[in-house]
């Protein structure tokens, strides 16, 4: 059996920095340009740190899905032999998919709010009276998308966690005789 450290250390390493860099986001950043002295500092401030991170979180990602491609093709003969595996990678699939398509979404909506340079707002996501309206609309939606992104990160920390496990030398061996021995 190979190892596998770089793409396991490109898979984890970009992970960690999806799910904690949006989690922070979401938890600091977002609130905190609320301390702006004026309202429309407020936007800039919060637009500016998104801005930021946009292409750290671009690169994190990256490293994920290409750590993730690493990790499936050094682990194709526990993915077809071993019981359970497969779901587990369908699963895992399923969520990187799903935080995929929200972080993208959510980048659409991130781009135009922060084509307001000098948007009034009272805090990174909650428009005020003076917003332009479909920057108001785009704020309301990403809202809720700024704690989707870590709640879909954070299952999927939780089922490589799982399929750690998995790669146990006895979950392998009872896997395998449970595939061949129904």
């Amino acid at each position: 059996m190979t190892r596998d450290t770089l793409s396991r250390s490109l898979h984890d390493v970009g992970l960690a920095a999806w799910f904690g860099g949006t989690l922070a986001n979401a938890v600091a950043l977002n609130p905190a340009a609320a301390e702006a002295t004026r309202s429309p500092d407020v936007g800039a401030v919060a637009n500016v740190g998104w801005d930021r991170w946009t292409p750290v979180n671009a690169a994190a990602i990256g490293a994920h899905v290409v750590g993730s491609i690493g990790q499936l093709t050094g682990n194709k003969g526990r993915i077809a032999g071993q019981q359970g595996v497969g779901s587990m990678v369908l699963a895992k699939t399923a969520l990187t998919a799903a935080a995929l398509g929200v972080t993208a979404y959510s980048r659409a909506l991130g781009k135009k709010v922060s084509q307001e340079t000098q948007m009034p707002a009272t805090s990174g996501t909650e428009p005020e009276a003076g917003t332009p309206p479909e920057v108001a609309k785009a704020q309301r939606q990403l809202a809720a998308l700024q704690w989707a992104v870590p709640a879909l990160t954070g299952a999927l920390v939780v089922v490589s966690s799982f399929a750690g496990e998995q790669q146990r030398a006895t979950e392998q061996k009872a896997g395998m005789l449970r595939r061949v021995a129904p």
